[in-house]
Parts: structure tokens; sequence; C-alpha cells
């Protein structure tokens, strides 16, 4: 690749008419103006970010995907399908089927992280991952959310244009800087995920007594070393509390500042990393706090660029030159097909820049309604956005909902005991794969998640709305124990919850014995 990692001397934009804005026009839209190293640093995140996703859920591929998991299709149809939603997912039940669609979606996302045939290998990210997440909504979390809608503000961005495969034999672009719809959708998608999540913290615990990390501490399903270290001080939690949401609700405003544009930057970047580290460190939140940290990679000015590049240029210059003898000098024979062979006529590239500007200003205006919609404490009595409207939300999958702890934070706590009877009469919880049953609390709840996938199943569990979801649930555990040989047979299950509420002032709840389902 002739463009890995090389500094350049100027600034480019893959746009000749993009040359550098002066004026009224200029200040108004340098806030929104990137550098085309920092999308490519945001297309490798992303792209590393979806294969992470993809291996965490190959582990479940029959539990989550296949008919014989917890959630067959004609299930899914009937209680959790999306109303205009697709799935390729949904085209086969076995778990063969949903292997094959995951190492097609691996192979795309490898290609994406190259940069091989960049705007192709986005679009087949962003239709496989769609499809992927529609095909069991029940583990979706937050993050999902976002990871969704960067690739989809990726489909509109250059984030091929350096640092590429489909570079190799290209010029350098005369600009580093751009300016699109695209990266006004991008900055604006960022600050909605934030200001969205503090304006629907309406709880006192956020805005009042400051105690709501406090009960989220108090969660002990996703409680982490780092929280149980920072639990016994309450002062420090509530100016954590206080500091998150002023944070969430106050520092997207730094990206709409017209001047010191990359200080500004770096001050959020080096805010939202530390936030995102410290929720790592301290919350089982899966791979919310990776894919926020990928999402602000955009953001990074010049200046840290060329830090970055003028380090690295040594390195990659003698990777390429190790690199390039051992590599294949065929092509695919589909290669020339998919690549242009004559740059489009002026007149074409103009129409399709307008349609495509035109285009993604209507979405993020959509996007910015839906989020309008969703904050209470912004939208009339009775909301703003008729249901008719939100087809096209549901099909193009910009839906999106950032209500992470809020209103409040949850206080029914506790831990699940899959309590079995076996053929003897002996008692044993398969969540502590069969030994012998006890009532105790474990000395840590969140070890007894596989992932943060079933930590997340296992709350929409609880809802007595999704009680639908239960007996399926249960017949997937009594069919993989007794598929284990080793295993003593069984004559009765019980999906037990014992249900502990987090009371205020360090107090302690006797915890409940609930049975959410029994089958034999």
């Amino acid at each position: 690749m002739s463009q890995v990692l090389t500094p350049s001397p100027t600034p480019i934009s893959d746009v000749p008419e993009l040359s550098a804005p002066t004026g009224f026009w200029g200040v108004l839209r340098r806030p929104f103006t990137l550098d085309l190293r920092a999308l490519a640093l945001l297309r490798m995140a992303v792209a590393a970010v979806v294969l992470v996703d993809l291996a965490i859920r190959s582990t479940d591929l029959e539990a989550h995907y296949a008919n014989l998991g917890v959630l067959p299709l004609p299930v899914l149809f009937e209680h959790a399908w999306m109303q205009y939603g697709f799935s390729l997912h949904t085209a086969s039940g076995l778990w063969q089927g949903q292997a094959v669609l995951f190492l097609l979606a691996a192979g795309v996302a490898g290609a994406l992280l190259l940069g091989y045939h960049t705007r192709l290998a986005t679009v087949f990210s962003w239709v496989l991952l769609v499809s992927l997440q529609n095909r069991n909504t029940l583990i979706s979390q937050g993050g999902d959310d976002l990871l969704r809608m960067l690739l989809f503000w990726g489909m509109f961005l250059p984030w091929g244009r350096v640092w590429s495969w489909d570079t190799r034999h290209k010029p350098e672009p005369a600009r580093l800087d751009y300016f699109s719809a695209a990266t006004v959708a991008y900055i604006v998608q960022l600050c909605l995920l934030y200001w969205c999540t503090a304006l629907l913290k309406t709880g006192p615990e956020w805005t009042e007594t400051g105690t709501a990390l406090y009960y989220a501490f108090s969660l002990d399903q996703l409680l982490l070393p780092g929280g149980r270290l920072l639990y016994p001080y309450p002062e420090v939690l509530r100016g954590l509390t206080f500091a998150t949401y002023y944070t969430e609700l106050l520092l997207p405003f730094a990206l709409f500042l017209p001047v010191g544009v990359r200080w500004w930057r770096l001050l959020v970047i080096g805010v939202l990393f530390g936030f995102h580290l410290g929720i790592s460190l301290t919350l089982y939140v899966g791979l919310f706090f990776l894919i926020n940290m990928a999402s602000v990679l955009g953001l990074l000015p010049p200046m840290a660029l060329d830090w970055l590049t003028g380090r690295l240029a040594s390195h990659a210059v003698r990777l390429r030159t190790w690199l390039q003898p051992r590599l294949p000098a065929w092509q695919l024979p589909w290669q020339l097909r998919l690549e242009r062979t004559r740059p489009p006529a002026a007149s074409r590239r103009r129409l399709g820049r307008a349609v495509r500007e035109t285009f993604v200003a209507a979405v993020l205006a959509y996007v910015c309604w839906w989020n309008l919609d969703d904050v209470a404490v912004l939208r009339p009595a009775g909301g703003v956005m008729a249901e008719p409207v939100r087809w096209f939300g549901y099909l193009l999958r910009v839906d999106q909902h950032w209500g992470m702890f809020a209103p409040a934070v949850f206080k029914d706590d506790g831990w699940y005991i899959l309590e079995a009877t076996t053929a003897g009469g002996q008692k044993v919880d398969l969540n502590r794969a069969g030994a012998p049953l006890t009532y105790a609390k474990p000395a840590a709840v969140v070890s007894l998640f596989k992932n943060d996938r079933w930590r997340k199943y296992s709350e929409n569990y609880l809802f007595v709305n999704n009680a639908w979801m239960r007996p399926y649930y249960c017949n997937y555990l009594l069919r993989i124990w007794k598929e284990n040989p080793q295993h003593a047979p069984l004559k009765h299950l019980s999906v037990v919850y014992m249900k502990e509420v987090s009371l205020p002032d360090y107090k302690v709840a006797k915890p409940t014995r609930e049975v959410l389902c029994d089958c034999e």
C-alpha cells in the first residue's frame, strides 16, 4: 500500500471543490470538517469492533440464532419481530446456516478493516449487522445502536480514501480536510447519543440526590472489581454521579465551537476515553465502552494525526518493504468488475453528490426528529412522531434509544438459580455446572453470565411482558443438559430468581425466591 501511514505535508480532501473555506460559511462548517486520516482510523476501529462482536456472538450460534435455541424462528415472528425489518439470518433455523453468514460477515468486516472495496464492504457490513441484530433483539443493548449507526453514516463518508488497500496505486489526495453532510451527521449523531442519555435521566438520583451510581454499583449483576472499590464511598459516588450527568449533557456542545476546534476535540476525546474506560472497569456493559471509544476516533485533529503518522511511518515503511515481495501478483477474477475503469463525468459526479447530500441531510433530520420524540422533556404531550412515520426508521434501522440507567437506575437486583431435580432426587444448580443446590448469594454474581449477551437476555427475561420467553429458555436448558451423557438425568427444572431489591444507605434487603418457569 503506497499510502499506509505516510505523513502528508498538506491537509487534503478527496473533493477538489472543497477548497479552504473563508468567511461566514467557512467558520460555520469548521466544526464539521474532519481529517481523512481520522476517518480511516474510525473505519478500522469500527471494523475491528464488528469482528470482536462476531467472535463473541459466534460462541452462541445455536443458543441465540437457531431454532434449537432460546428463540426459534416461529417464536421470533410471533413475539419479537420488528415490523418493516429484514434479516438474512431468518432464512435458516440451523446453526450451520448461521455459521455461513457469520463467516461472510467476518470476511466483509476484514475487507473493511483493510479498506478493500471500502464502499461495498461498508454497505455489506451494515446489511449483515442489521440482519444479525434483527434476528435476536432480546440480546441487544445501546452499543449495538451506535455500532449500527456508525456503519450507516460510514456508507457516505470517504473513510477509505487514505490508509486503505483501495488507494495503494492511487495518488495522494490534494487535501486532508473533508466536509460534507455525512461529517455533520456523524458529529451530530455522537452529540445526540450523549444529550439524549442525559435528558432521559429524569430520576432524582441523577438530578437531585446524586445516588444514581450508588444504586448502579449496588447491582451485583453489573458490578466489577473497580466498582467494588468505589462502592463504600458515598460522597465519591455522589460526585461521580453529577460528573457523569453533566459530562453527558454539556460536553457535546464543545464540538460545535468554531474556534480552537482542535483543542476542543482533544478535550472531548480525552474526557470520553477516560469516561468509558472508567465504565469498563466498574460495570459489566459488554462492548458498549469499546464501541463508544471507537466512535470518537473520527474527531482526531490534524496535529494528533501528524504526531501519530510521524511515529508510525518508519514502521509502516519496513512492513511494506517486507510485505510487498510476499504478496501474490494475481488479482481475483471479479475484482476488475467491481472497480471503475475510468472516473465518471463531472456532471454525473455533481448529480451524485447532490443526491447523496440531500439523502444524508434528510435522514439526519429524521434521526433528530426520532430522538426529539424519544426525550419526553423536549416533546409536546402525546409525542411529535406519528407511528406510521416510524416505518422508515425500522426499515433502515436508524431507530435508536439512549436510555442507559434512565430515567432512574433499576433497583431490582438478584441472581439466577437453575434449580434442577435429578432422577435420583438430588437438587443441583445448572447455573453452576450441576453443583449441589444452594441459595447463598455468589461471591461474584456477574461471573454467572457467559457473556454480556446472556446478561442482557436474562434482564429481558425478568419482565412480565416477556414471560413468553421463559418456557423456550427452560426447554433449551433441559435439552443441552441431556445432550451430555455424563450428566445425571433430570426429572424437573425450575428457573429461580433470587430477587434482592437495592435499598438506600447501604441497607441489605432479604432475598426473595421467585420461580419464573417450571418444566419437566
